[in-house]
């Protein structure tokens, strides 16, 4: 039998608000994570994205298989707004996913705000430093 470490993907199950943002990650449920991550309805998942790479379908995966409870998708794009190309605006609405991209703090308080409320909402949140 194998003995050592297993390394699993981050993933926290559940719905925690944003606590704060920067230096590269982020804090929630008294934790902290360093990189890019995902806010969905089935939890917090860590999430391969730079503000250096181009967004692709691909990138959205997760957030399409969880479509029918999500209406809305606030995209942190880092310290400033970036478009989104339009092969993935029009997958987001093929799924019924109204998406909003603004500068990371704006998408975390946004989040925030919407998950207070009780919304059908998502976050995809690219870490910032400082």
């Amino acid at each position: 039998m194998a003995s050592g470490i297993e390394i699993r993907a981050a993933h926290f199950p559940g719905r925690p608000p944003i606590d704060a943002y920067g230096n590269g990650g982020f804090r929630f449920a008294d934790m902290s994570h360093r990189g890019s991550i995902l806010c969905l309805p089935s939890g917090v998942y860590g999430w391969e994205m730079t503000e250096a790479q181009p967004f692709d379908v691909e990138q959205f995966s997760r957030v399409l298989a969880e479509a029918k409870d999500i209406e809305f998708l606030l995209l942190g794009t880092g310290p400033s707004i970036r478009a989104l190309p339009a092969e993935l605006k029009q997958a987001l609405r093929a799924a019924n996913i109204s998406s909003d991209p603004m500068n990371t703090g704006a998408a975390v308080r946004t989040y925030n705000v919407m998950l207070s409320e009780s919304r059908a909402v998502a976050a995809a949140l690219i870490a910032v430093e400082g």
